[in-house]
Formats: C-alpha cells, structure tokens, sequence
C-alpha cells in the first residue's frame, strides 16, 4: 500500500506538510481540527501538492525534506508541474 506526503494551503497562506496513507481522509480530519496542532491554529484551505511512495520510510524522510524548505521555496514545488503533484 502506498505513503502520501501532502501539503495543504492553509487560509493564512502558509503551508502545512504531512504524511498519510489517505489524503481525503487526512484532510478531512485537518477540516474537522482532528488533524494536527498547526492546522487547528492555522486553518486549512485545500491540499495543493502530494507525492507518492511505496514505503513510510520513504514518505518520512521527504516530509522532513519539505519541511525544511523556505516558504519560497514551498511555493515553487507547489507550482510545480511534475508528475507527482497535483491539486485536490
């Protein structure tokens, strides 16, 4: 079964980076402030980037690459056009 890592805009404009093996699901629960701390206080928009892997390792250690962007930085992969990425 496959890892999402997922960013979600949140109404703020910053960025929240998770990892799940149901984006839908994940996301709903971020709506219903059952997801993480961040998301309680910066409310979530809609998820505007996910990538796809075979393992939570893999999921893991690109979640914390991701975090570890700037904002800019954030934005750009969110923009992006590569196979991986696409907009719920």
């Amino acid at each position: 079964m496959s890892y999402y890592v997922y960013l979600i805009l949140c109404q703020d404009g910053s960025y929240y980076t998770g990892h799940t093996r149901n984006v839908d699901d994940r996301f709903a629960q971020h709506e219903r402030g059952r997801g993480a701390r961040y998301t309680r206080i910066h409310k979530p928009e809609r998820v505007v980037h996910v990538e796809e892997y075979q393992s939570r390792k893999e999921a893991v250690r690109r979640e914390k690459e991701i975090k570890a962007l700037s904002h800019k930085a954030k934005r750009r992969l969110v923009n992006s056009n590569s196979a991986s990425t696409h907009e719920c």
